[in-house]
């Protein structure tokens, strides 16, 4: 089915005053993008991330938009004359349902990683060349293969798995690095995220590749400010892995070693040009010895061992 995308650009102070014009000319239901609210969004969060995508940013560079639909019929059409009267400054386009549901999908294929792992979207074959398939739901939380940090984290983990290894995933998001532990080898693996979607993402990622909760346990909380949540995740982890980013690590890389056991390993990524020094210095504050780092593209991630 078409829909008629409307798009109001407006200063963010207006938003309220439109909506509630739009509603008396029997608009329903708003897309509201404001610049105001995305400002404070960063501005409070700055924590969990080094850097906002330039695109991202100039989208919501200077103006707020509110975004509405109507059908593209005889109803839809006199619905739109009747806002372009009172709004004729409104960019109308036309767009298909299945644009929103399963467009982005055309953008996941399979992603060979490493020597031995390929990144498959669950919808697609898996590739007969004899790696190991990770199977992988892309569009629900982030880890999909495809991002720099999560390359290397995998590729580090193939020298690192092994029968007897016990993981421990700080920020697993979608799951991937965890899961990845597990199809290359490892015993089990407990991931943890401050978001409250990654238990039931991760699980249903992992369920794509047979894994149980046996051997894959998720938990949501945060490790920096939750005690009970450290305990309840214990410690003698044979491998402890952070995609997250520098900030995080920093303050993370005191901590990581009550997880491990004497001789452990920490990967950790997600770390940007330019914040590669002052993570290296706080890992071997924190007792840790680096024994690789690697670049790819504008990030770093570090491989440790315990000292």
């Amino acid at each position: 089915m078409k829909y008629l995308e409307v798009t109001m650009n407006l200063p963010g102070a207006e938003i309220d005053l439109r909506c509630s014009e739009l509603e008396e000319l029997g608009v329903n239901g708003f897309i509201i993008e404001d610049e105001e609210d995305f400002r404070t969004f960063l501005e409070n969060n700055r924590q969990y991330w080094d850097y906002v995508d330039e695109s991202l940013a100039a989208k919501y560079n200077g103006l707020s938009r509110i975004k509405f639909y109507f059908s593209d019929d005889e109803v839809g059409e006199q619905q739109l004359k009747t806002v372009l009267k009172r709004y004729p400054e409104c960019v109308v386009s036309s767009v298909q349902d299945s644009d929103w549901e399963n467009n982005w999908r055309e953008y996941y294929k399979p992603i060979e990683i490493g020597e031995k792992l390929v990144v498959v979207p669950e919808w697609e074959a898996v590739p007969e060349d004899g790696r190991l398939p990770l199977m992988l739901d892309p569009g629900l939380i982030f880890g999909t293969g495809s991002h720099a940090t999560t390359r290397m984290c995998l590729c580090a983990l193939e020298k690192h798995s092994a029968p007897e290894t016990k993981v421990l995933d700080l920020g697993c998001g979608s799951g991937i690095l965890g899961i990845g532990a597990l199809v290359l080898g490892c015993a089990e693996c407990t991931g943890v995220d401050i978001d409250p979607k990654a238990p039931d993402v991760a699980c249903s990622n992992a369920a794509l590749n047979g894994i149980g909760k046996d051997r894959f346990h998720v938990y949501a909380g945060d490790v920096l400010q939750d005690n009970a949540m450290v305990k309840k995740l214990g410690c003698e982890y044979d491998l402890v892995l952070a995609n997250i980013v520098a900030d995080v690590i920093i303050a993370l890389a005191p901590r990581v070693k009550g997880f491990l056991k004497k001789v452990g390993a920490f990967i950790c990524s997600g770390i940007i040009d330019g914040r590669e020094k002052e993570v290296f210095s706080a890992l071997k504050q924190a007792g840790f010895e680096i024994t690789e780092q690697m670049h790819e593209e504008e990030w770093n991630a570090f491989v440790c061992k315990t000292v």
